[in-house]
């Protein structure tokens, strides 16, 4: 699975993965393929710098990468404090209600939220890029889009490439204007923030709006067939995320979460901006069912939405509360039926790719 951007990043197969964790950024690398780390979490740098210190350990001194939030706009002058200010009361109270309605119980006194919209704000992610710098990452991904114009040209200087997510061929031609170096096709069925376009309209749309820039697939993709069908569209390769959530190498921290996820069909996720105020596709619960009930108040804007709701998904993840617990997947859930490891899923997708070139070369008379 080798195209001219993977033989230009020195992997062996043409397949990217996103992953917060790091032990599944690593086996990805060591597997043949290219980790990328998200670092959306870490709001404190030395945390970040201990896991880059151990990637460093555990890659075999192969290639691997990171994700960052940043907005390539940035907003002047204004707290995580001005913005707690502006969360209506009436949204406050209805997260209140809900709570109580399911019986979650309270943090213990002096426990913080273990989830912020913090790792989201610009400064947060200019704090990681001074650590990330100083390691030999070979790409610099954004999931809001192209990155500030000195971000790209710092990650340029440093011989890193810059990728970034777009959902619509538009979005493909400005990264490409900012000076991107490689563009993430990111369509509706993709976990996490998305867009309305399907991967099959949408990877061949970006392919042709952005040549001769490489494209990457994503979206729903958890099988070597797949990969086989992004190349066939004219993607230099596959971004995938979801599938290595039930992974063993993946530190989910709750059981409930795991199971939910191994039981959940490709039908069971929504497109829901319950999470940050954004639309970011996550499995279906009764917690997305409340904020998207029109007899609601209806969810705020991003990051807004984001800090109204950081203590409640606390407190929903800690107790384990099934009917509210939930997590951004994408419909490619309903492949994840086993626990397996990083290595077992990638040979699967080698294994697949392989029967889809065989397929296509019986169809094509060729073997």
């Amino acid at each position: 699975m080798q195209t001219e951007l993977s033989k230009k990043l020195g992997v062996e197969h043409a397949v990217f993965g996103f992953t917060p964790f790091p032990a599944v950024a690593a086996a990805l690398t060591r597997a043949g393929g290219f980790g990328v780390l998200g670092a959306v979490r870490y709001t404190a740098p030395d945390e970040l710098k201990r896991d880059l210190d151990w990637m460093e350990a555990n890659t075999g001194s192969k290639p691997y990468g990171l994700d960052v939030v940043m907005p390539a706009k940035k907003v002047e002058g204004v707290s995580e404090a001005d913005v707690e200010a502006m969360i209506p009361a009436s949204h406050r109270e209805f997260v209140r209600e809900t709570l109580a309605k399911y019986g979650v119980p309270e943090l213990a006194e002096g426990e913080a939220s273990g989830w912020r919209i913090t790792g989201w704000m610009e400064q947060v992610a200019r704090n990681q890029l001074d650590v990330a710098f100083d390691y030999p990452i070979k790409l610099l991904a954004n999931a809001l889009g192209s990155p500030p114009a000195d971000v790209i040209q710092r990650a340029h200087d440093n011989n890193v490439l810059v990728a970034a997510l777009a959902g619509s061929a538009r979005h493909a031609r400005k990264h490409a204007e900012a000076g991107i170096d490689i563009v993430v096709a990111q369509g509706y069925e993709a976990g996490g923030h998305t867009g309305e376009i399907a991967s099959m309209v949408l990877t061949p749309e970006c392919v042709e709006a952005v040549a001769p820039l490489p494209v990457l697939a994503a979206g729903g993709i958890g099988s070597g067939e797949q990969v086989a069908a992004a190349l066939a569209l004219g993607a230099q390769g596959v971004w995938t995320g979801s599938i290595w959530l039930t992974t063993t190498e993946a530190d989910m921290h709750s059981r409930a979460v795991t199971e939910k996820l191994l039981a959940a069909g490709s039908g069971d996720t929504v497109r829901s901006r319950a999470l940050t105020g954004k639309p970011a596709r996550q499995l279906r619960t009764e917690w997305t069912d409340a904020w998207d009930d029109p007899n609601g108040p209806g969810t705020l804007p991003m990051p807004l939405q984001g800090l109204l709701v950081a203590e409640a998904l606390t407190r929903i993840q800690k107790y384990e509360i099934a009917p509210l617990l939930g997590t951004p997947v994408g419909q490619i859930v309903g492949r994840m039926n086993a626990e397996r490891s990083v290595q077992e899923v990638f040979d699967d997708l080698t294994r697949g790719f392989e029967r889809a070139i065989d397929r296509i070369n019986k169809i094509a008379g060729r073997a």
